[in-house]
């Protein structure tokens, strides 16, 4: 992650849990924690809305819609700001999934992640807009029909299974 102290610049910073980084010059400390990110699981008549990524990674793949947390943001916040500008639909109903631990590169960066999925269950089909540059389309499909295998990320992918049990067990 570095080859340079950020405060005095020597070489000696070293990492023992990948996590933690610590120079053995000047004791600087960084801690490179788990990111917080949230999918949805948007329900309507039975199908669950998944969308095809328009970008890498996981380029022209499955996902669900959501995205990465912001500071200052609570997970339900993040969530709903997030389905306003990749769906431009406002949802504020949401009930906790469950989580699990992704590992996301990009641009040659990995970062770990804690996916956070909530869920909700419309009563109508809404309009939406999508916001192109990150999704390509936008898919209606009954849990039988879910192709587990074209979900871009494996924490999703783990998600959607358990949501599909979940479906099936009710």
């Amino acid at each position: 992650m570095f080859s340079y102290c950020p405060t005095c610049t020597a070489t000696t910073i070293h990492s023992e849990n990948g996590h933690r980084f610590v120079c053995g010059t000047c004791n600087f400390e960084y801690f490179h924690n788990t990111a917080s990110a949230v999918a949805a699981f948007i329900q309507w008549e039975g199908k669950l809305l998944l969308t095809r990524r328009a970008r890498d990674p996981g380029k022209s793949q499955l996902d669900l819609p959501g995205g990465f947390v912001d500071h200052d943001e609570s997970l339900e916040q993040a969530l709903s700001r997030e389905i306003q500008e990749e769906l431009a639909l406002k949802i504020a109903d949401w009930r906790y999934f469950c989580s699990r631990p992704n590992t996301y590169e990009y641009k040659g960066v990995t970062y770990k992640t804690c996916d956070c999925a909530f869920e909700t269950t419309l009563t109508h089909k809404p309009d939406m807009t999508v916001a192109e540059e990150e999704i390509s389309e936008l898919i209606w499909l009954v849990p039988e029909d879910i192709p587990l295998n074209d979900i871009a990320f494996p924490s999703i992918r783990a998600l959607v299974e358990m949501w599909i049990a979940r479906q099936q067990s009710t």
